[in-house]
């Protein structure tokens, strides 16, 4: 197969995981090749998902949106979603973070109410 990318990928051996359906469905798979641009993963099965992906890599910190460029059987390419997409999910560790930051301050928040009935 012809090779057109333009950046030259490092070969790794992470494991990954793509969610699609609102997140509500993820697929694990390993991450083979990995670049600035995108990745090359390979996945067990047949399994249907669409062209566009959460795709997560914990080992590098990584949580953006993917887009399915070529699939066969076991592998597939995927190229990083440009950052500043409009319609872009939120990346999941951020919907992460975000929910966690709201946990806390909801518990400050009745914290300093509780502080201020005793005064």
């Amino acid at each position: 197969m012809h090779d057109r990318r333009q950046l030259f990928r490092n070969r790794v051996y992470y494991g990954g995981e793509l969610a699609f359906n609102g997140r509500s469905s993820t697929l694990a798979c390993i991450v083979r090749n990995f670049s600035t641009r995108g990745a090359k993963i390979e996945i067990e099965g047949s399994a249907v998902f669409p062209d566009k992906l959460d795709f997560t890599v914990e080992r590098k910190g990584l949580s953006c949106l993917v887009r399915l460029v070529w699939r066969n059987q076991t592998e597939a390419g995927l190229v990083f979603a440009e950052a500043h997409a409009i319609d872009a999910p939120v990346p999941l560790d951020w919907a992460r973070k975000l929910a966690a930051s709201e946990r806390i301050n909801r518990r400050l928040q009745s914290r300093i109410e509780q502080l201020r009935s005793e005064y």
